[in-house]
């Protein structure tokens, strides 16, 4: 099938790819940064993430709610300037107070364009398009990413936190160019007279609740969620510690350690690229049964991976099992927004994604200290290969699932 060229399809691949440049700049160097420049333990390294989760926590449906109520395009233009400030502090000063105060502007950011982006192109270009524009999105991504990896590591080369300066500057001139760029023709936002009602936000949350509790297999997914949700705090905040503390680099030349993780990062994303255009081509995403089914595929796939890569003291197969990680997690998210958008009707869709992301923060904020706490108190491959097993209860939930989703009532027509 053929995508639609509208100019709010061409300016979500651009803001796709513009963000993910932007992260991909402060990410690449961010392990680095917290292990050799702010000296952060174990602990601390996942406090760092769980801090980032619980503001997601609590902003994730309210800001969801702002998306329905006064517009996808707003909030994305809020969370754009949020992250590029939040990103400005990370960088300033390699503390770790300072790193946990950064978290608070980037949730906020964060919470306010997740699920809103999803919810502004699938409204702009029509439910039959988003699945596949999500997938094109990823790819957008990607090759974004590439690209904030080579500029990274150069950057790096001259001082270890310019990559995280430069990104908080190019998020903050992204929400200025999404000013004039953005168009949102889909969406209809409260009268004037009702935006600052708190009747008309509880009312759009209720119905998102209303959504969720109506839709058996909703609730499978946000409990998927929340377990993968537990697992990745760990693997996240623990990856670059394990490589450089545990695996070690290869002695190549003057590489310095920022390059190689820039090599990883780039390795990583390359392959994620080949792989979601495959997806967009071969599969239904309009399907219920054929997303779940690949989901369970990728999911148990995952568990294998994040084992073996907390168990290897090889870097080569620390190097495999890390890319093996970041291709299925890559795979992984579009499909789980495209499955969401099969079972959310359009008027709540941005509340829904924001309970979903809800969801992952509760398993992160559940996860993260504990997985911590086992890596510091035990070992760091001890807290990595931890993260994998909890994974393990997400695998029946997808066959659930497909009872579930069998004969399930069109959005919007479930009731409570």
């Amino acid at each position: 099938m053929r995508l639609p060229q509208p100019p709010a399809y061409r300016v979500y691949l651009g803001l796709s790819a513009a963000q993910f440049l932007a992260f991909s700049m402060l990410s690449t160097v961010s392990g680095v940064y917290a292990v050799q420049a702010a000296h952060l333990n174990p602990l601390q390294l996942v406090l760092v993430g769980t801090t980032l989760e619980a503001v997601a926590f609590v902003l994730q449906v309210p800001t969801g709610v702002i998306a329905d109520v006064y517009g996808r395009r707003r909030a994305v233009l809020l969370g754009l300037f949020l992250t590029g400030i939040g990103f400005l502090i990370w960088g300033a000063v390699a503390r770790f107070a300072t790193i946990l105060l950064a978290q608070l502007f980037f949730g906020a950011g964060y919470t306010c364009m997740d699920g809103a982006e999803e919810a502004w192109i699938a409204s702009e270009i029509g439910d039959a398009d988003a699945g596949h524009a999500f997938l094109r999105g990823t790819q957008a991504q990607q090759l974004g990413g590439i690209a904030g990896i080579a500029l990274s590591v150069t950057l790096a080369s001259v001082r270890l936190s310019l990559p995280m300066l430069v990104a908080g500057v190019l998020f903050l001139l992204l929400g200025a160019a999404m000013i004039v760029l953005m168009p949102e023709h889909g969406f209809r936002p409260a009268p004037r007279g009702e935006r600052t009602s708190w009747q008309q936000w509880s009312g759009t949350l209720r119905s998102g609740l209303h959504a969720v509790r109506g839709r058996p297999v909703l609730v499978t997914i946000l409990a998927i969620t929340a377990i993968l949700g537990a697992s990745s705090e760990g693997f996240d905040r623990l990856k670059d510690a394990h490589v450089l503390l545990n695996v070690g680099l290869p002695a190549l030349g003057r590489f310095d350690p920022v390059v190689w993780f820039g090599v990883i990062a780039g390795g990583g994303m390359a392959i994620s690229v080949g792989a979601a255009e495959v997806l967009r081509r071969r599969l239904d995403t309009t399907s219920h049964a054929a997303v779940a089914r690949t989901l369970l595929g990728v999911s148990t796939l995952l568990v294998l991976a994040v084992i073996v890569f907390g168990l290897s003291g090889n870097f080569a197969l620390a190097l495999a099992t890390w890319w093996s990680v970041t291709l299925l997690r890559r795979v992984n998210t579009p499909l789980v927004t495209a499955w969401l958008n099969q079972h959310v009707a359009p008027n709540v869709r941005a509340t829904v994604f924001s309970i979903n992301n809800q969801a992952d923060a509760v398993g992160q904020i559940g996860g993260g200290p504990l997985l911590g706490a086992v890596a510091a108190g035990v070992s760091i491959p001890a807290g990595i290969v931890l993260a994998g097993l909890f994974i393990l209860p997400a695998l029946p939930l997808y066959g659930r699932s497909l009872r579930q989703g069998a004969g399930e009532p069109e959005p919007g027509t479930a009731t409570a």
